[in-house]
């Protein structure tokens, strides 16, 4: 059965080429354009495997998002991968001890985004 992978971020062009990568990959792709969206798919029954989340967005950025999605019942240890252009360690730091599982500076290769996820899913 495929994992199912949420892919959140503002820039639909980013959105777009990232669910394409991961449909390749063989992975099912949901899709939110902020964190609260995000939260409220995650709300209404939407149960990822792994979720990509950008942190610069508007609503709802990244780091909220985290904060809000791991108080959620079965959301403490769903992988999020933070893919972001903010490379600085204050939001890192931030972002981890809210329970990022990783962190990827954009922009990614889709390869090197499947091998990211082979690493912290476990049987993808």
């Amino acid at each position: 059965m495929p994992k199912t992978i949420l892919v959140v971020d503002d820039s639909v062009t980013m959105v777009m080429s990232l669910k394409t990568s991961l449909q390749i990959a063989g992975f099912t792709v949901e899709t939110a354009h902020d964190g609260q969206q995000a939260l409220d798919k995650l709300k209404g029954g939407v149960k990822p495997d792994l979720i990509i989340t950008d942190i610069n967005m508007p609503r709802m950025g990244g780091i909220d998002f985290i904060r809000h999605a791991r108080a959620l019942p079965g959301m403490r240890f769903t992988p999020i991968l933070a893919l972001t252009t903010e490379s600085q360690q204050a939001k890192r730091d931030e972002a981890k001890k809210l329970g990022a599982t990783g962190w990827l500076l954009k922009p990614v290769s889709g390869t090197d985004l499947v091998k990211v996820i082979k690493q912290v899913l476990p049987g993808a």
